[in-house]
């Protein structure tokens, strides 16, 4: 792309062994330069965090927007990852009021950009759920064999903890609702209506159900909405 203009740019390591020898840094530096590819631009100011992916209170983050807010300017992000794999955070960001790109996306721009970028958010997460659900498997495996884990010792759960449980259940299941809303959202703005038809398409995208399977029916459909 040919930039015009100024930018703000952004971004972050996991470790301070990498901020300090700057190696993931420069990295992203140049997938930002060649991301703007020349062009009558220049970055007004850069902005590093040192903080793990997970965690969405970013001190350098929040400076970053300001900046991009007072000078009207894009901030840019060398990849999607480096910003974030929450969708919730994600979602809060894109209502900060900044145009946000990414050097490894094409323009993200008005309510299709949008959606683009919370789909690829959201399969960062499930890749970070996959690996916690493999380390569960493991354990589970471990103690069909008979090793003594901690956890469950045979006791029965209290009312309060069996009813905190369903409250958990249901705050998961009200948070994977929100999660699917813009892309049924967008199914029926593209003439996909029925139940059938959103199941159909649900599954071709390769979106897990709630309960993670892979194949969507009608009535899983009908629940989320």
């Amino acid at each position: 792309m040919t930039a015009q203009g100024a930018f703000v740019a952004y971004y972050r390591v996991s470790t301070a062994k990498q901020g300090q020898s700057g190696l993931g840094i420069e990295a992203q530096r140049e997938a930002v330069a060649r991301y703007l590819n020349g062009g009558n631009w220049q970055i007004i100011a850069e902005f590093t965090e040192v903080e793990s992916g997970r965690r969405s209170d970013r001190p350098e983050l929040d400076r970053a927007l300001a900046a991009a807010r007072v000078h009207r300017a894009p901030l840019v992000v060398a990849k999607v990852d480096r910003l974030t794999r929450s969708v919730a955070f994600l979602s809060r960001l894109l209502e900060a009021g900044v145009d946000v790109r990414f050097a490894d996306l094409p323009a993200i721009e008005g309510p299709t950009g949008r959606f683009m970028l919370q789909q690829m958010a959201a399969v960062a997460e499930l890749e970070a759920g996959l690996i916690s659900a493999r380390t569960k498997a493991a354990l589970a495996a471990a103690k069909a064999r008979g090793k003594l884990l901690g956890g469950d010792r045979g006791v029965v759960p209290s009312a309060a903890a069996q009813e905190a449980g369903r409250a958990a259940r249901q705050q998961r299941a009200a948070e994977r609702a929100a999660d699917l809303a813009p892309v049924i959202a967008d199914l029926r703005s593209s003439g996909v209506v029925s139940l059938r038809r959103l199941a159909l398409a649900l599954t071709e995208r390769g979106i897990p159900t709630p309960r993670g399977k892979q194949v969507w029916t009608a009535a899983q459909v009908a629940r989320v909405i």
